[in-house]
């Protein structure tokens, strides 16, 4: 799970999660317990222990799924990217969690440490998305975070999202909270957002998306949306980016490769 870009109208303040001091060590030690904890003070576990092990079958089947070149926005400990990577597929983990980052990269995978609202390599070049682990939240505006993957993505490409475990479509500011800890608050709250699966497909539709299925599995729930039309044009820095080159120079070159030039 994955934190926020820098201050704008809109996004979420500057590397939340960054801040958050319990969110690192949690994922050092690969254990919680961990919860995000809104204003009003109800908490949200963090499954911190399956995020910090291997994919399982349930991850497994999403991943069967993808297509192509793949992104996975808020990787957290990166297994989904480890994963890939051992099928020897092109993926790249983002993330803002220099624990998330690091721990991707002891895992076999590619990470680079940005937000989803910064810069990123191979704009409109993806061939999947993934949202997992709640990360449809990011940012606390679904709306904006679809657009902004949409800009990713290239035309008819493949968003793999996991929604809330019940349908829900709230808005909230949370702090990163360790119960060890006496539920002490962690950094400066930032936006996020629970979307259920009917209210993610109901927002996608209106802003263009087309639905490319929706199933359950092992309790998770997962919506596959397709993007239509072209992105919308970025400033972004240039798919050959040093960051991702230099992670993939042991990878063999291919057609489908949005971390490369083309």
């Amino acid at each position: 799970m994955t934190g926020a870009a820098r201050l704008a109208p809109g996004r979420p303040p500057a590397r939340a999660w960054e801040a958050s001091d319990p969110y690192a060590a949690a994922l050092r030690s690969g254990r919680g317990p961990l919860f995000l904890r809104r204003t009003d003070g109800w908490l949200l576990p963090l499954d911190v222990e399956r995020w910090c092990a291997r994919a399982d079958a349930v991850d497994r089947e999403v991943l069967d799924r993808c297509e192509g070149a793949v992104l996975d926005v808020g990787c957290g400990p990166g297994r989904l990217v480890a994963e890939l990577a051992a099928r020897g597929r092109t993926v790249l983990g983002i993330d803002v969690s220099e624990a998330a980052v690091d721990r991707t990269v002891r895992t076999g995978g590619h990470s680079l440490r940005r937000s989803v609202f910064e810069p990123l390599p191979g704009e409109g070049r993806w061939d999947t998305v993934l949202l997992m682990d709640g990360n449809v939240g990011i940012g606390g505006d679904p709306r904006a975070l679809l657009a902004r993957v949409a800009a990713l993505l290239a035309p008819g490409g493949l968003l793999i999202a996991e929604t809330a475990p019940v349908e829900v479509d709230e808005r909230s500011h949370v702090q990163v909270v360790d119960v060890t800890d006496g539920h002490a608050p962690s950094g400066t709250p930032f936006p996020w957002a629970r979307i259920g699966t009917r209210a993610l497909l109901r927002r996608a539709g209106a802003a263009g998306w087309l639905g490319a299925g929706q199933w359950t599995s092992g309790e998770r729930r997962f919506v596959a949306l397709r993007s239509s039309g072209r992105p919308a044009s970025s400033s972004a820095e240039p798919p050959n980016s040093t960051a991702v080159i230099s992670s993939q120079r042991a990878r063999k070159p291919s057609a489908d490769n949005a971390a490369t030039d083309g």
